[in-house]
């Protein structure tokens, strides 16, 4: 079976395109990276030693995703996630959202919604670059091996995704003045202020953004969930330690 060259040291970039070459040749890529880890290798005098450089958490549709995606995508905002719990149990959520993330941008590259505007992706890259500062925005991206094209690339894809579901959602989403009522009187309770009911009109505003943000989440999950039905899905976190068959 052949196996395409790979250059050394296997960048994330490079192991991505090494992916995309061997992904007909599965078998053999998941034996050789039994456990998901990913390695470069370091020659020195007599011999070579293998260190660990990142890990595979998941495929999704034949695009992989790298514990080193998952870590840029936490530390620059663009993925909603729980606040983070301790040690491994903060890695789930976010690898669901990063999932989630990346189904949405199969719809998007298939009907193609208008493109966003530079001013636009500069304007999120300098709300990252407030936000973190100068030197710790610099520090990220050494740290998760990405340079600031690469970040705007994700920040791009993130104001396609944001388009594309307006473009989608846009029409279901906008309650009527009878949906807002309705929602108001079921829902006294939020609308309360010192144990008295506000006035509708007081609280229209608030009480649109509420229905507008529950219709949205609902109906992003359950396109999601239709998504992942029909998208082939493999989890490997959390990695299960290699059967004796699998050993070399």
């Amino acid at each position: 079976m052949r196996v395409s060259s790979v250059q050394f040291p296997l960048t994330r970039s490079r192991f991505k395109t090494f992916w995309k070459l061997e992904t007909r040749n599965w078998q053999l890529v998941s034996r050789l990276l039994t456990g998901a880890l990913v390695f470069t290798f370091c020659f020195s005098g007599a011999g070579a030693k293998a260190e660990i450089i990142d890990r595979m958490l998941a495929v999704v549709g034949g695009e992989i995703i790298l514990l080193s995606d998952l870590n840029a995508a936490v530390k620059f905002g663009l993925i909603e996630v729980p606040p983070a719990t301790a040690g491994d149990a903060s890695i789930r959520p976010a690898l669901n959202a990063l999932i989630d993330r990346e189904l949405q941008l199969f719809e998007v590259n298939r009907y193609l919604p208008p493109e966003p505007a530079s001013s636009a992706i500069d304007d999120r890259l300098a709300a990252i670059r407030t936000r973190l500062g100068e030197t710790p925005f610099q520090a990220a991206l050494a740290e998760v091996g990405m340079s600031e094209v690469q970040l705007r690339s994700r920040l791009r894809d993130e104001l396609r995704i944001e388009a594309y579901r307006a473009q989608r959602f846009g029409a279901a989403l906008e309650p009527s003045e009878e949906d807002l009522l309705r929602y108001y009187r079921t829902n006294e309770a939020a609308f309360t202020k010192n144990g008295v009911v506000q006035p509708f009109a007081d609280v229209r505003a608030g009480v649109r953004e509420r229905l507008v943000r529950e219709r949205s989440t609902s109906l992003i999950a359950e396109w999601l969930e239709t998504l992942r039905r029909r998208t082939e899905i493999q989890v490997l976190y959390p990695i299960a330690e290699p059967t004796s068959a699998q050993r070399f």
